[in-house]
């Protein structure tokens, strides 16, 4: 289980934890975290559940995969380095005190 911080883009934090095996967007749906859509509901086929991962967690994530790299190509304001889809990133212990921020919308 890892503890995960969702950051809405307003400011507003939700701590929550999230069970190993589950995507950090599975996380947010499951905890009613506002500003993560997932409309697709994971299957890497919309950006509406794109966020920001804070600067210190960037390389401590797997890298993108292709799919994920197009996808983001549709996401709203898309940052080069910080930019994920939390559909991708499989939650472990690894990712303990994980820190991500909401766009200001998704699309």
């Amino acid at each position: 289980m890892a503890k995960i911080t969702y950051i809405e883009h307003g400011g507003t934090e939700h701590v929550v934890d999230v069970p190993n095996g589950l995507t950090v967007m599975e996380g947010a749906r499951d905890n009613g975290i506002p500003g993560i859509e997932a409309d697709c509901g994971g299957a890497c086929a919309c950006s509406t559940c794109h966020v920001y991962v804070a600067e210190d967690w960037v390389e401590k994530l797997p890298p993108r995969e292709d799919m994920e790299e197009d996808m983001l190509d549709f996401a709203y304001e898309p940052d080069a380095k910080r930019s994920r889809l939390t559909c991708q990133i499989k939650v472990t212990d690894a990712l303990d005190g994980l820190v991500v921020q909401m766009p200001e919308k998704q699309i």
